[in-house]
């Protein structure tokens, strides 16, 4: 049972991972209802916020993007958009982010292991501006849920992540960029998640400590694709995180200021509906 978990758990994540980087760009309703495929990646990220490590990975994973009027599979996640206008658009949906093994990290030796998170929950989304025919500016307001899963499924807290999004796509779909400002802040549970370490963890030179809620992190990213032909497109993207002024800087799990986390791949689209989309246009890189 918990290998079956495990599947779909990863399943679910590769969603949310760059690999889906590769939809094609532009209005929707020129783009197929649905594609299957199969995506590859090299990522080196923070082991966690704040980690003096890095996790550095290969992954060849199958994706499927689904462009339907309200339920979408596609580089946000797996979510059901419920309300659309010209301005505003609103959806609950599913995201996440692969594990982290503390035999890995020399901060957590001894400490349980990081799982897969799976993040649940509301989204706004607000067109500031149409820049021109090709770029836009909005902001995105979403709250999650944090689930871990591991030997089961626990609740870890929440997070709300404000973020300011500038996006633009070449003719056609050829090129797609992304640019995002935001900052992640948390209840009280998922900073324990990351930063808490009990007593029967405490040793001389990590001493125990009790977290607060608060700042998280602030981030700066960069994303972008490029087309190759119209079954292949390359991707890449170079993300910054301050962890200035977080909530829980003091902890001795937390040993860096900022951190950088990186990723380049291709995805290669291997069937395509014949029927198209219907949504409004979407020129969405990953995050």
């Amino acid at each position: 049972m918990n290998a079956i978990l495990k599947a779909v758990c990863r399943t679910a994540v590769s969603l949310s991972l760059p690999l889906t980087a590769a939809a094609q760009a532009g209005d929707e309703r020129h783009l197929p209802l649905w594609e299957l495929g199969i995506g590859a990646a090299a990522i080196s990220t923070p082991a966690y916020p704040g980690a003096g490590d890095r996790s550095a990975r290969g992954l060849v994973l199958p994706f499927i993007l689904y462009r339907g009027e309200i339920l979408r599979a596609d580089q946000s996640g797996i979510g059901a958009r419920l309300f659309r206008s010209d301005r505003l658009e609103f959806d609950v949906g599913l995201a996440g982010s692969l594990p982290s093994e503390s035999s890995d990290v020399d901060a957590r030796a001894g400490m349980p292991d990081l799982g897969t998170l799976l993040e649940f929950g509301p989204r706004l989304k607000v067109k500031i501006a149409d820049i021109d025919r090709a770029s836009r500016l909005r902001a995105e307001l979403p709250l999650r849920a944090v689930i871990e899963a591991r030997g089961g499924l626990r609740r870890q807290g929440w997070t709300f992540e404000p973020r300011l999004v500038y996006e633009r796509a070449g003719e056609g779909g050829a090129w797609t960029f992304q640019g995002q400002l935001s900052a992640v802040i948390g209840d009280k549970r998922i900073h324990r998640y990351f930063y808490d370490v009990q007593p029967q963890h405490a040793t001389a030179l990590r001493p125990a400590y009790a977290s607060d809620a608060g700042l998280l992190l602030t981030r700066l990213g960069v994303f972008g694709t490029r087309r190759i032909n119209p079954d292949l497109r390359l991707f890449g993207f170079l993300r910054f995180e301050s962890y200035r002024g977080a909530a829980n800087r003091h902890s001795p799990l937390h040993l860096r200021e900022s951190g950088v986390s990186g990723g380049v791949g291709f995805a290669w689209t291997w069937k395509r509906s014949s029927r198209r989309a219907s949504g409004a246009e979407s020129i969405d890189p990953p995050m």
